[in-house]
């Protein structure tokens, strides 16, 4: 019994022996504390992308090929800014002298001409100056006729030399008299004419008429019938602006500055009109940076026929900062951006079946090209669309 119980130990032992030698064997050498190999497609396992596709008639229905074509890429830079008045073209308009405001014919928003009639004022000042007129114009008359009868009496000896010269230097006084009263109403803005019909008729007009002196838009009212109108102080009855054209005002980084000129083109776009561009050139560069912001006011008058830009509105804009770069180009949907972040596009020859992935360098971006700074050459074939769809099959995730 005893030798049966030792036989079946040894026998066990012996097995076991067995597994661990075919254990160790089986199992691949490491160096001692090196953790233990990645299994094939286990996460953290190296990845390899193919560089080279063959399709089916199937798949290549979905790519589209063309050649790497030159083109000319504008250096431009991209900007922010807001629209403005063109405060060249922007009048406040005052009463030339004080006065209670008796009538308004314009409201904000409206479009008026030059000469255009705004307010009516009742001033004092006005009326006095045409009283003045009409005394000039009278004493005008006197001395005139007492000159004719001075000229006559001195050629008959019945006066002397002097009682004529005085009939005349009269005259004179009263006819400089008259000319200063008659620019003293054109400041009121009274015509030539207007200022003869004064003269003719001696009646004096109680109501003061204040024109537009600019064709525009009404930008700013603050009359009103009843409000006391003083010269030059704010706010003005009315604001007129000429806005065929207006401002863009940016305000730029202090690195971006040496970009900007006087005169260079520039395109803008607002929120209000996405598909439309409107053009303008820079038209004043700020003389210091803001010490707050270290920016640079920059402004560009804008051309506006058809009055859209309103003062306010947002805008990007976009400027030619640098000579066009000839290179090669390539649609957009024909760069594929990996998942490692370069950039790569896919390259075929006569056999359009076959598409080689080819890592390249990109540059701009305009009209729906991208840049090739390096990685081909113009005349190449490549998917100009469905890169993506190559890109896919080649990380597995397409068929």
């Amino acid at each position: 019994m005893r030798s049966i119980l030792v036989a079946s130990r040894l026998s066990m032992g012996l097995s076991i022996a067995v597994a661990l030698l075919a254990a160790c064997s089986a199992a691949p050498a490491t160096a001692p504390g090196a953790p233990p190999p990645a299994a094939a497609g286990a996460p953290g396992g190296p990845v390899h992308t193919p560089t080279s596709i063959q399709l089916t008639d199937s798949q290549l229905g979905a790519i589209e090929v063309g050649a790497v074509v030159q083109r000319a890429f504008e250096v431009e830079k991209d900007e922010v800014g807001s629209i403005d008045f063109n405060e060249n073209a922007a009048v406040a308009v005052y009463s030339p002298y004080a006065g209670k405001v008796l009538q308004t014919f314009a409201d904000l928003g409206d479009s008026v001409t030059r000469g255009e009639v705004l307010f009516t004022l009742e001033s004092p000042d006005f009326i006095q100056a045409q009283a003045n007129l009409i005394a000039a114009a009278a004493a005008l008359d006197q001395s005139s006729s007492a000159l004719t009868r001075a000229r006559k009496l001195y050629a008959d000896k019945a006066i002397d030399q002097n009682d004529y010269e005085t009939a005349l230097a009269n005259l004179q006084t009263t006819e400089g008299n008259l000319r200063a009263s008659k620019q003293a109403l054109a400041v009121f803005g009274k015509t030539p004419a207007e200022i003869e019909q004064i003269v003719a008729t001696r009646e004096v007009e109680h109501a003061l008429v204040v024109r537009s002196p600019v064709t525009g838009r009404v930008t700013a009212r603050n009359a009103a019938p009843g409000l006391l109108s003083l010269p030059g102080t704010p706010p003005a009855p009315f604001t007129v602006a000429d806005l065929s054209s207006v401002w863009l005002v940016a305000n730029v980084a202090e690195a971006d500055v040496p970009a900007f000129h006087l005169g260079d083109p520039m395109s803008v776009r607002v929120v209000a009109y996405p598909n439309q561009v409107f053009t303008g050139k820079v038209s004043a560069l700020g003389s210091a940076l803001d010490a707050n912001t270290r920016r640079l006011v920059v402004r560009a008058n804008l051309s506006d026929p058809k009055h859209e830009l309103l003062p306010g509105m947002f805008g990007s804009f976009r400027i030619r900062t640098g000579a066009p770069q000839n290179s090669p180009a390539v649609p957009l949907n024909g760069v594929v951006r990996e998942g490692d972040g370069t950039m790569s596009v896919w390259v075929t020859s006569g056999d359009r079946h076959r598409f080689e992935r080819r890592e390249v360098t990109i540059g701009l971006q305009a009209d729906g090209y991208r840049q090739i700074l390096s990685g081909l050459e113009a005349g190449e074939l490549v998917a100009t669309d469905g890169a993506i769809f190559l890109s896919n099959i080649a990380y597995g995730g397409a068929t």
